[in-house]
């Protein structure tokens, strides 16, 4: 295990587990909605998980003191600690890392200020049990609101057929949803930890590339927080590592066509433009993926 992450508190005493969940705290987190998003996962009537909190940099006392409580309340609850901030790529694969000894079979994605609804997990495991060559699921989502108020829905192609033919123009999976089989980090594929962004379309990519089965569920397990500031996210360095994606899809999946050159180029183009465009092409995006979906 990497030497910069440090167990904080460890309470498990299985040998092993099914399931593990992974999410990471950063300073800049709300208390409020991390602890919704720590008890949507406790609360879930699936139970054979061991839940790792990976804290990324410094927190406030406050948000220590609020885990270290959620810890020693559930024995599932694991928290870690990262010496330095390398980002969410190598919390994930820091966390992947630290399961391998429990020899679970599925790698759970969850991020601090969503929330997963109380069968999110019965869901998936349940459909990953029945369907064994699938090694990706994910699934729709609800667009939350920071009081909690649906905004928006954000529904993917279901079809592994679909999801990878987008995949050159857009990442067609909703990452805070995904269920990985943990095969996947058995034979040795990781998140690109140089990525401080697009960590997760990177690696879909690989993974089909290399016959990976992919698969979305229609039915909406998570509340994804979309907050005001949601347009302006992506500056430079993110937009360029998107576009960045898009030709490492299209030549690992052979899909280097005009139409999704010209794509990457729009896209990359719209993502500098004023909030209020891009506010405008994300509704209309969401309706065109809509639309996908139903097909």
């Amino acid at each position: 295990m990497d030497s910069n992450l440090s167990i904080l508190h460890n309470n498990y005493k299985n040998k092993c587990v099914e399931t593990l969940v992974a999410m990471a705290v950063y300073g800049g987190d709300k208390v409020e909605w991390v602890e919704q998003a720590i008890d949507s996962i406790l609360n879930q009537t699936y139970r054979d998980f061991v839940f790792v909190i990976v804290i990324d940099g410094e927190i406030t006392v406050k948000m220590m003191n609020k885990l270290k409580d959620k810890a020693f309340s559930d024995h599932r609850v694991v928290l870690a600690q990262n010496a330095t901030k390398p980002g969410l790529a190598s919390c994930m694969n820091k966390a992947a890392e630290w399961g391998l000894s429990l020899s679970p079979a599925y790698f759970v994605r969850m991020d601090a200020d969503d929330i997963s609804i109380p069968n999110r997990l019965a869901r998936q495991i349940s459909y990953l049990r029945k369907h064994a060559y699938i090694s990706v699921l994910g699934s729709a989502l609800t667009e939350i609101n920071e009081h909690g108020n649906k905004v928006g829905a954000r529904v993917m192609p279901s079809s592994h057929k679909q999801i990878v033919s987008i995949l050159p123009r857009r990442c067609s999976l909703n990452h805070p949803t995904v269920v990985i089989r943990y095969t996947v980090f058995e034979q040795g594929y990781r998140y690109d930890s140089n990525l401080m962004n697009t960590q997760d379309y990177f690696l879909w990519v690989t993974l089909a590339s290399n016959g990976f089965v992919f698969r979305n569920l229609k039915d909406r397990l998570l509340n994804f927080r979309r907050v005001n500031n949601f347009y302006k996210r992506r500056g430079f360095s993110k937009s360029l590592n998107e576009f960045r994606a898009r030709f490492n899809a299209m030549f690992k999946l052979k899909k280097l066509t005009p139409y999704n050159a010209a794509y990457a180029c729009g896209v990359l183009t719209l993502r500098l433009m004023p909030g209020k465009v891009v506010k405008l092409a994300y509704k209309l995006d969401r309706h065109l993926l809509d639309r996908f979906g139903k097909h």
